[in-house]
């Protein structure tokens, strides 16, 4: 009698999981806001970029983010289809995360303040971490970094993640959180599709975007550590958040060498340039 209770329960509950199970399996749904799996299944692969060659492929939600470890010499392009995308940028080196990015020496080295093609993206250490190249927005940022949580409540009413206006730096740290890094490993980020530049008063003159269907080309370096935030610009003078999707694509390239023009922009660039090409000789990469 005991054995048949037991087999009468057994059968109740294998029952109960496959009810489960198919319930579960009925609700699968896809979205707008994913990442592309496997990537060559993009329903918008860049212009030129073979689908099967993409690594890479997803469309960030207003208000999310993103990450991925890339390897050296992955092209990273960043697509702003509606001219509302806002996406605040960390690079890190994946070998050695204490090695990230530096937005001043980012704008020392290469004597430009305002990043467009051939800017290289530099660690602390020297070494060009990643380049930008194939700008068709010029709208960018390197001095305001991303939204705080205390400057989103302030103006929105809330920043933390998980709220209808999510801040830069709270998405970001999630994002670094997936590789185990906390907010103290997190630099400073640089803004793309959102510009600012700086008068003669020291005060920012709010530029916007550039418009809709704008891109940038990301090259990396060295292997890396990508941090992406989709959520609107501190200096954004809009009242509502607002802030539009973004597209992110990836596929193996080449990383910059000896002649190429970014390499050869000046003295300072191009001994960056060489100390990232040694530390990957050293490396084996």
């Amino acid at each position: 009698m005991a054995l048949e209770i037991d087999n009468m329960g057994r059968r109740e509950v294998l029952g109960s999981v496959g009810r489960a199970r198919s319930d579960a399996r009925g609700r699968a749904t896809t979205s707008e806001w994913m990442p592309y799996i496997p990537a060559s299944g993009a329903p918008c692969p860049p212009e030129g970029v073979a689908p099967d060659a993409l690594t890479w492929s997803e469309t960030v939600a207003p208000g999310g983010y993103t990450q991925l470890r890339v390897a050296r010499g992955t092209r990273i392009r960043l697509e702003d289809p509606t001219g509302d995308a806002c996406a605040s940028v960390i690079v890190l080196n994946a070998v050695n995360p204490s090695e990230r990015l530096n937005v001043a020496d980012s704008q020392k080295i290469p004597w430009q303040a305002y990043m467009t093609t051939n800017h290289p993206l530099l660690s602390g250490d020297g070494r060009v971490l990643a380049t930008l190249l194939d700008d068709t927005s010029g709208r960018h940022d390197a001095f305001c970094g991303s939204s705080s949580e205390a400057w989103n409540r302030a103006k929105y009413g809330d920043g933390t993640p998980e709220s209808a206006s999510p801040a830069g730096s709270a998405l970001l740290a999630m994002a670094g959180a997936k590789h185990g890094l906390t907010r103290r490993d997190l630099p400073p980020a640089v803004t793309f599709f959102q510009g600012v530049r700086v008068e003669d008063d020291g005060s920012f003159r709010w530029l916007g975007s550039a418009g809709a269907g704008t891109h940038i080309d990301l090259l990396a370096e060295l292997p890396l550590i990508v941090l992406i935030a989709n959520a609107p610009h501190p200096r954004d003078p809009r009242e509502d958040y607002i802030v539009g999707p973004l597209r992110v694509s990836a596929w193996s390239s080449a990383p910059t060498e000896p002649g190429d023009d970014a390499f050869v922009a000046s003295p300072e660039r191009e001994r960056a340039y060489r100390n990232s090409i040694a530390y990957a000789a050293l490396a084996g990469m």
